[in-house]
This record gives C-alpha cells, structure tokens and sequence, in this order.
C-alpha cells in the first residue's frame, strides 16, 4: 500500500444469509457509499440499510496516530492508518495487524449468519513504555443502501443505542463509552467518482468508545452492533464465522485450491427471501438484488456443484410457484409491489434447471410439481406469451418489441437501445432447442408422451443451423433480425455448445471454439463484441449513460469464460492435455481472487486491456460459472441423456 489509492484497491466481503453485509476496503476505509461496517436488511434480502458507515480509529500514546484510514470531501487530511498497517490477511475472515512504536494492535471483523449483526475485535498488546489508548468513533449514515443523505438529520445517541430516520442501532461493548455533541463529516468515495455515482455523503457520530492498556500488558476491545437485541459475545461470533467459511470450502469437496475458495465464495450469494419464504441468489454485491435470470445461470454452479441440493429445491420451487403466462420472474416482489417478468431466458433456464438438479438427485417429487409448469412454459413460447416471445413458423423463438430488452444484454438508457436483439437471439434458440429436449426426456417419467416436443426440436435444430450458421466465418450469427447486429461476433454464440443438449455438428462446434478464442477470448473473461467491430467501446466508466453504452459492447465478463472452457473441453473430448490447457489457462484466476474483492470475482472489466475489476465487486454468475468449470475438471459431469 504505497499511496492512499493503492490502499483503498481492495475490499472485503461478509456477509449474513439475509441480504445485509459488512464490506470495507483492505485499508478499513468506506471508498464507497456501499461500502459500510453494517449494512441491515430489513426485509431479506433487499430492502437494506446503512446503518454503521465505518470507525475512526487513533491509538494515542507517546504519539497519535491514526489505525483507520478514509478520504473526507471538504479538504480535512485523510486519516492514513494504512501507514501503519503490517499486513491485511483474509483467514476464514478479515485480519489486520498494525506495528506503532512497541504497540500491536490486530482488528478481526465477522457479521452474525441470518442476523443483522457485526462485531469488531481488537487485541491491543502495549510493547512500549507508557500506557496507551485505543478510541474507536462509529460514524452511522442511517439512510436506505444507496441513498447517502445529503442533509444532516437529526440523530440521537445513548449508551447502548441510536435511533433516527425511523431506525434504530443498538450496541454492546466491553470498552467505555464517552458520549459527546453529534458531530459530522463528509466523506469522499474514491470508487463511486469512477462510476459517476454521487461522490461523496454525510455520516455523523455521537461518542467514542476507548479502552487504556498499561505497559507491558494487552486487552481486547470488543464492539458489537445489531439492529435487534444483542445476545452474544464478540469471541462467539469470530468463532462461528471461521467455522461456517472453512465448511463453505469444503462443500463440492473439491480438490483445487482455487475451487475450494470459489466454494466458499459461492455461499456468500445464498440469502433468505422474506416475501416467498424460500432461499434466493443475489445476482452481485454490491448493488444488485436477486433476478430471475442470473439465479438460474448461477444455480448450477454456486448451488448445485456445491451438492447444496435442499437449497436448489427451496430456489427451484420459488420459481415454479411464481410462474406467470409462461414466464418467471426477473424481479420478485418487495413490500405490495409485483413480480417483473421482463426476461425471455428466465423461464427456459429453469427447465434446464431441473433437469440439472434432476440428474443430480433423482427426485422424483419436485419433478412431478415441476412438470405442469413446464408445460405451460413451452406451450406459452410456441403460442405467443408477452414481450413479443413467441415461435415463428420455422421454429424458432423471436422476443422482444418496442424497448423491452428481455435478453441478458438488456440497458436501455435515455431512450437508447445500444445492444438491440429484438428478433432470434441466438443463446435464446439454444435453450429453446435444450428446453424441448429436456421436456422430450422428462415426459415419460411423468406419464406422458415425449414425441412431440422431440419432433419439434428436429424442426428447430434444423433451422437452427440454417439460418444462424455462417460458414464461410465460422461463428453463428448473433440474432436474426435483419439489421447490421445480427452478423456481430459476440459470446452468446458459446452457450449454443455447452448446453447439455448440443444443436451444432462437432466441426460446427470446434469452429465456434476457436473464433471466441481469437476474437473475444481474455484470461479474465470473454468480450461481449470482437475488437474489430466498428462499435467496440474499449472501456468502461464515467456517468451511467457512459457505463451503459459500454456495457455490452466489448466490456469483458467472466460468467461467459466458464462456458467457453467447457465448451473447450467438450471439442477436445475431455482429453488429457485439453485438461492440462483448460486448468493452465485457469491460472490467473489466483490473481482475480486477490484484486478487487479478496475472494471474490466480479462482474466485468474493461474490454480491451482488462485488469481492474469494475461494476459489483462480487458476483455471483462469475463465481459459479468458473467454478463449474473445475467440477467439470474435477469430477467430469456433464449433464447428458
């Protein structure tokens, strides 16, 4: 950490099952308005939070200096504890050790599962010659995530609690707390500026709590805080959270390394949904909540090669329960407020869904619930359903009309539609053809009748190659739709090979391998558009019309890089040294893990020269997709008749 905006690079991530979590940077500063020490749910998993923003830390001895670090927007110096920071360890946990003057002083966090609680721990362990004071200030923000206030309220401080905006924060300490007038600060957000997010927001304080440590001595300072009643200890809860995270890491019982901590990673996605009583996927951290379409591509990685089964039923079940015209949704509801079933993949991903989880399990009660709703699926896809999904008479699925975006290349921004696929999206084909399949296998276990749906997928598998394939390139087309997009060389041609029904020929496959890897291939990801596309946009950043405009449009996201490698393995039939290839070029995934969120992989990176993470620092589809890829290595799954 050599200067304050290296310090501030990474972050941490904690989280409690219900949608809350505790997340700073390695240097123990908010960089971010999301950032925060508590970040409350108050109905699981998304109507969340900000209660404490973060802790202002000085060690006062011979000498003050500051343990905590953080940027301030009205032109006070920066607190610079990472001057005095040793080393920044994740240990089933975050770590922190500070050397000042004789003095060590470790902090340890850790956030209570299905509670919104968060305990911080500090071993101070006096070296030096005189007695020494440790004084931690909790600075709150009080305000819904995202929405920093911009205007001091007021806030009321007590021993043991603060109250204001209609929440409240109680807190249990072993320390002394010493109450003072509330006071303010405007904190600047060196991560939010990028992204054109509001720079900078008001948080405020109300006391201090300290503890002295005489020479030659060392005591804890223990900090707890919670939006409910306190009823642990600070030992209790560091105890708890190192036993949880070392068993996420063996659940899949991989073997890699890197496996094992995207395990472990994977579980941190996994939350409580109040309005269904069921579990969910949150699609990334920091911002988004959980969507229909990114908990069906991440549930076979992050739930199903983790053998989390009961979770896949609780997830499986959610969606079938909530099946509409067809559809499923992209949005489940929060409060009075409607589902959103803006999605044209959602619906035919869960079928591919259960029959993931069905080859896994063999349970033969959730398919027997699963099959009428999907039926009505596939029989809503061929008669027509909303958002302009329906099949044309060669077969295949069109979607989308006016400015419904309903693939997952879905911004619409100021009227503008910068990745335009209404017609014949390509993936959505696949999943059609896969989901005809699955439906065709399934239908006898359920005394029906599979021949029609087989028939139909020989009429779409047909026009599938027909109209899609561009041989002399050797790529499918994009969409069909009769515009300059539809020959675009983009990555949702590789899910046409991994699904677990393929609808290509071998060569059409191998083809398709190869062209990803020239043109859209990274170590990190796969690029939404080749470089050589007149509309590349090569980096990613600035206002939301700004970022947007990228999003889609060659920004690198890793979720596609694990289709593409089982996509690899496929072509190469899983041969020894296509496994020694796909396992070298995994490699750089160590380093992924430590840069941005430590642990965790995130949702994009900029398109031509991808290094910084950028959009949500966790993600879960990221997560899951790269760590199907080591199951596949692994343990050789693949999902077929």
């Amino acid at each position: 950490m050599t200067d304050l905006a290296r310090a501030q690079e990474n972050c941490f991530l904690l989280t409690n099952g219900l949608g809350g979590f505790c997340s700073m940077t390695a240097a123990f500063s908010a960089a971010r308005n999301d950032h925060g020490l508590l970040l409350s749910a108050r109905t699981a998993p998304n109507d969340r939070v900000h209660l404490v923003h973060r802790l202002s830390e000085k060690l006062v001895g011979k000498e003050t200096v500051f343990l905590s670090t953080q940027e301030f927007a009205d032109g006070t110096a920066p607190e610079e504890g990472f001057l005095q920071l040793s080393d920044f360890v994740w240990d089933n946990g975050p770590v922190w050790h500070y050397e000042i003057g004789g003095v060590t002083v470790t902090r340890r966090c850790a956030m209570g599962f299905e509670k919104n609680l968060t305990a911080v721990c500090y071993a101070v362990d006096n070296g030096s010659e005189v007695p020494v004071t440790l004084e931690v200030t909790p600075w709150m923000q009080f305000a819904p995530k995202g929405n920093p206030p911009q205007e001091k309220q007021r806030i009321t401080f007590s021993s043991g609690k603060v109250t204001g905006g209609g929440l409240s924060l109680r807190f249990k300490t072993n320390g002394v707390w010493e109450k003072f007038p509330t006071r303010w600060q405007r904190l600047h957000y060196a991560h939010d500026v990028k992204d054109g997010r509001p720079e900078s927001g008001l948080v405020s304080a109300g006391g201090r709590i300290y503890i002295t440590v005489a020479p030659g001595k060392t005591e804890n300072l223990e900090i707890l805080f919670s939006d409910q009643g306190i009823r642990t200890t600070v030992e209790k809860l560091l105890a708890q959270q190192e036993k949880r995270l070392k068993a996420r890491q063996k659940q899949g019982n991989f073997q890699n390394e890197t496996a094992r901590q995207l395990a472990a990673a994977a579980a941190d996605y996994i939350a409580h949904r109040e309005s269904t009583g069921g579990k969910t996927i949150l699609a990334g951290f920091p911002f988004f909540g959980d969507w229909g379409r990114d908990t069906m591509i991440a549930l076979s990685g992050c739930v199903l090669a983790r053998e989390d089964y009961d979770t896949a039923a609780s997830i499986l079940r959610t969606f079938l329960a909530y099946e509409k015209d067809g559809l499923v949704p992209n949005l489940f509801p929060e409060g009075n407020n409607a589902p959103m079933y803006n999605t044209v993949d959602a619906a035919l991903l869960l079928i591919n869904s259960i029959w993931l989880y069905y080859q896994r399990t063999r349970d033969r009660a959730l398919l027997e619930e699963a099959y009428p709703v999907m039926e009505r699926i596939v029989t809503a896809y061929k008669q027509g359903t909303h958002h302009g999904i329906h099949m044309h008479t060669d077969g295949l699925i069109c979607a989308g009309e006016g400015m419904d975006q309903v693939t997952w290349m879905d911004v619409c921004v100021e009227g503008i539609l910068p990745t335009p696929r209404h017609g014949k999206p390509v993936e959505i084909n696949a999943y059609w053809y896969n989901a005809l399949m699955v439906m065709s296998r399934l239908a006898p276990l359920c005394g029906k009748s599979g021949a029609d749906y087989e028939i139909l997928a020989r009429q779409v598998s047909e026009s599938f190659r027909e109209k899609f394939w561009r041989e002399k390139e050797g790529y499918l087309k994009d969409v069909i739709s009769g515009t300059e997009a539809d020959n675009q060389l983009r990555c949702n041609q590789i899910w046409a090979v991994t699904m677990p029904f393929g609808i290509l020929t071998k060569e059409q496959e191998r083809k398709i391998v190869e062209t990803v890897y020239r043109h859209l291939y990274t170590p990190v990801g796969l690029r939404t558009l080749s470089p050589e596309d007149p509309q590349f946009q090569p980096h990613y950043g600035g206002s939301q019309k700004k970022r947007d405009l990228a999003y889609h449009q060659g920004t690198v996201w890793p979720f596609p890089l694990g289709a593409y490698y089982l996509a690899y393995l496929k072509v190469h039939d899983n041969s020894p040294e296509a496994r020694a290839t796909v396992y070298r070029q995994l490699e750089p995934l160590q380093a992924a893990l430590r840069e941005g969120c430590v642990g965790q992989l995130p949702e994009i990176y900029e398109g031509l020269h991808p290094g910084a993470s950028q959009g949500c620092f966790a993600q879960a589809w990221s997560v899951g997709e790269l760590l199907r890829v080591y199951e596949a290595l692994e343990k050789g799954y693949h999902y077929e008749a």
